[in-house]
């Protein structure tokens, strides 16, 4: 049966790269939750940057919900035949809905990185990169507005991104080869 892996953490943790590194070496599909924002501000005619993100996700959670976006991510996890990762599970709320629908073949893996680390990366990001007042002003925002602590503390693995990418490849190919297992010992 296939698993779903909902990657956590605060931004410039290293999402994006575990997203990419089960993409490329698992065939993983892939269920970006930042895509249903980036489209929802092309629709509305914005400029893409951080001020209109915010604004389109505390819209479309005041308009639909907190569980707006999984209700979204569980139809695109139904059509999928294949294992899948989540990108961006942000709130505790879509957190436990997905949980509901989909019980042990959820699991969340959360990413930690230091702050100053995490203030370099996001400094040095082509796209909409952010200085260090930027990155704090969204952390606050995304734990007190929309509820992203949650999901990261009660993720079932945690892993710690302060070296370097292979590393962390390693550990990540470690984690999915030792979830496979379990599941397999529990069928």
């Amino acid at each position: 049966m296939k698993k779903i892996i909902a990657i956590v953490g605060m931004s410039g943790s290293g999402k994006s790269e575990a997203t990419s590194f089960f993409k490329n070496n698992f065939n993983f599909d892939i269920f970006y939750f930042g895509g249903i924002i980036l489209k929802e501000i092309e629709k509305r005619g914005l400029e893409i940057n951080n001020e209109n993100e915010k604004k389109v996700r505390e819209d479309l959670r005041s308009e639909f919900g907190n569980d707006i976006l999984a209700k979204i991510a569980s139809n695109a996890i139904d059509a999928s035949k294949a294992s899948i990762v989540l990108d961006g599970l942000y709130s505790f709320t879509e957190y436990k809905i997905l949980k509901e629908l989909f019980l042990e073949n959820f699991i969340v893996i959360a990413i930690h990185s230091d702050k100053e680390l995490r203030y370099k990366r996001l400094s040095q990001r082509r796209y909409r990169p952010l200085n260090k007042d930027e990155v704090d002003r969204r952390d606050y925002m995304e734990i007190e507005n929309i509820e992203k602590g949650g999901p990261i503390v009660i993720a079932d693995y945690h892993i710690l991104n302060n070296g370097e990418i292979e590393v962390f490849k390693e550990n990540l190919a470690r984690l999915l080869d030792k979830i496979f297992k379990n599941y397999d010992n529990v069928e």
